[in-house]
């Protein structure tokens, strides 16, 4: 049976057997389509090789997209269905069973290590090949800038401002914000544009800054595949997501000293609190701050 098969299973169990209601059992139908969907696009085509970092990376590009109360509720649709299966013996273990539906979004996020951003930004630095030095100019820039990978993706020639210093961006609801952007990526995101991507191109114009090999924009599940390989390659043994490396950028700042504001203002943010998950310093970072500001430090 195919992952749709046992989700329409699913929803006839859950209007037979449970009485759920009509309302319940639409919602909870797009949820698992939606969840079908990213699967797919991740070439995932077996319920049982499902993480729960899978399901996570899941969670946060719906919370890129959608309200807290929206995302809760599809992590709800994706319990009581991996519950189904497990009690079904289509699957052995439930791994949504130890997250806490209600909370999952205040769980600490996912980020790499300073050490861990220094050996994934090596793996392509000296590459000769075309595709590798757009691999690295893209790593660079989503780490120097936070950029969403829907903003990567949709990232234009003309919104590169180096002139200034910074990326134009467009983000959520059409906002607009302007990131500085750090040397090094910015002469590797120049050096790609300026003497690789005239090779990737084919026939026509093509306005987005990263494209395949084949002359097309880059999609989302592509540079899930290329985080996931650099990763590999640097010796990172743990699932990775391109979201990592915009939670790095926060994370980063905010243990160097950052203000929260301004890197609410970098991210995009149009809430403090969704900018608030990043002040998980370390116990270092706390007990430095202990010892140099309490009077009996």
């Amino acid at each position: 049976m195919t992952i749709t098969d046992h989700m329409r299973q699913f929803l006839v169990y859950a209007r037979v057997d449970k009485g759920m209601a009509v309302n319940s059992l639409k919602a909870y139908g797009n949820d698992l389509r939606q969840f079908a969907t990213f699967l797919a696009g991740r070439q995932v085509h077996d319920l049982a090789v499902v993480t729960r970092d899978l399901i996570l990376d899941f969670i946060e590009e719906r919370r890129e997209r959608q309200a807290v109360s929206t995302v809760a509720r599809k992590l709800v649709a994706l319990k009581v269905f991996f519950r189904y299966l497990t009690q079904e013996r289509v699957l052995e273990h439930n791994v949504t069973e130890v997250m806490d539906s209600p909370r999952l979004w205040q769980l600490l996020p996912e980020f790499f290590t300073e050490p861990e951003v220094t050996r994934l930004l090596k793996v392509w630095q000296r590459a000769k090949s075309p595709l590798l030095r757009r691999n690295q100019a893209m790593l660079e820039l989503l780490y120097a800038s936070g950029l969403r990978v829907s903003e990567l993706t949709g990232l234009r020639l003309e919104q590169l401002r180096f002139d200034l210093g910074i990326v134009r961006v467009s983000g959520k609801g059409r906002k607009t914000r302007l990131v500085p952007v750090g040397i090094p990526a910015q002469e590797q995101v120049q050096r790609y544009v300026r003497e690789v991507r005239p090779g990737l191109l084919k026939g026509g114009p093509v306005p987005e800054v990263f494209v395949s090999h084949r002359g097309r924009p880059l999609t989302r599940e592509r540079i899930y595949r290329i985080l996931r390989q650099a990763a590999r390659e640097a010796g990172i043994q743990r699932e990775v997501h391109p979201h990592m490396l915009r939670h790095s950028f926060a994370s980063h700042l905010l243990a160097h000293g950052a203000d929260l504001r301004v890197i609410q203002e970098l991210l995009g943010h149009a809430d403090i609190s969704t900018t608030q998950i990043y002040t998980h310093v370390s116990s270092e970072r706390l007990a430095q701050a202990h010892r140099a500001f309490h009077p009996r430090g």
